[in-house]
Parts: structure tokens; C-alpha cells; sequence
């Protein structure tokens, strides 16, 4: 069975693919440029691909980067959408105990 990605992983490439940058991106998500670029190197490895070039501090996609965009995008829609969801009316008759 195909593992599946990684949301944490997806959010980092989302945003570093919009922002160009490893620091502005950690910034953005509150996270040290060290776990983005982690985070980054591991969706590669996932995929056995590369996303991104790197010149200098600024990045650009990569062929491969774009397609995974492309579904990054929707799949993030989609998670906030359920989110979004699960909070409106008519659901907080039922709570987590813990």
C-alpha cells in the first residue's frame, strides 16, 4: 500500500512554493527554516523526486512542484473546508471527553 502524504509536509511546500523563500516561509508558519527545509527534504524522498530548484535563498518549483501544487492546493482546500465544516451549526451537541 502507497503511504500517504503528509499534511504538515504539504502546508510547508504550499507555502514555501508561495513565498520563494525558506526563512519567509518558517516565519509565516511559525517554525525554524531548519524544519522547513526538513520538512521539505522529506516530501522529496517520499516522492523520489525533487520540487524545487534552489538559487541562492530563493527556490523555484520544479516541473514535478508545479503537478504536486496543483493537488497540494485542492487537498488543503479540502481539509479547511472540513474543518469549517464539523464547526458549524448543529454539531456542538456532541464533545470529546478526554
Amino acid at each position: 500500500m502507497t503511504p500517504i502524504l503528509d499534511s504538515r509536509k504539504l502546508l510547508a511546500f504550499a507555502t514555501l512554493a508561495r513565498v520563494r523563500s525558506f526563512t519567509v516561509a518558517a516565519r509565516e508558519l511559525h517554525l525554524t527554516q531548519s524544519a522547513i527545509s526538513h520538512a521539505i527534504k522529506a516530501l522529496e524522498r517520499d516522492l523520489d523526486c525533487r520540487l524545487f530548484d534552489r538559487l541562492g535563498r530563493t527556490v523555484s518549483l520544479t516541473a514535478s512542484g508545479q503537478r504536486l501544487l496543483a493537488h497540494t492546493d485542492i487537498i488543503l482546500h479540502e481539509m479547511k473546508n472540513a474543518r469549517e465544516d464539523l464547526q458549524g451549526p448543529g454539531d456542538s451537541e456532541v464533545t470529546l471527553r478526554r
